[in-house]
């Protein structure tokens, strides 16, 4: 069996962070593994205990968030219609598109109309689950 550590940035915007701490816990609290390839996922996020306080313009804060990007193997947004509005998941998007970093994007449970700009810039789109979630990583990063 072998082991595949793969880099995950997360997308989250402060006011919808119950969206990411959903996320991270189905991807970085469990197990994983598909088939006979064992999954070390590890969390490139920027974290809410210690979010990008030192970027005083746009260009400080997307050289920041760019950076974990770039460290990436795959990006997860979850697609919201909050999503028109974060000046943070804009610039992630722009980031993984810069880095070609695949984009996955989630669809919240029982979110009826889905954020056109994640929906369109996503390199694929799974449902509300643990499973769809890590299937999805693992197709991103082997392709």
């Amino acid at each position: 069996m072998s082991t595949h550590q793969i880099h995950i940035f997360i997308s989250h915007s402060w006011s919808y962070s119950e969206h990411y701490e959903t996320l991270a816990e189905w991807v970085f609290t469990r197990r994983w593994s598909v088939g006979q390839a064992s999954l070390d996922l590890r969390d490139f996020s920027v974290p809410k205990d210690d979010p990008i306080h030192h970027a005083n313009t746009d260009r400080q804060l997307a050289d920041a968030i760019y950076a974990q990007i770039a460290r990436s193997h795959v990006v997860i947004i979850p697609t919201g219609m909050y999503s028109h509005h974060s000046r943070w998941i804009q610039k992630e998007i722009k980031g993984a598109q810069s880095y070609r970093k695949p984009i996955l994007a989630v669809d919240p449970r029982g979110q009826l109309r889905k954020g056109s700009v994640v929906a369109s810039a996503a390199t694929k789109t799974v449902g509300w689950n643990a499973k769809s979630v890590i299937d999805g990583i693992w197709e991103l990063y082997r392709n």
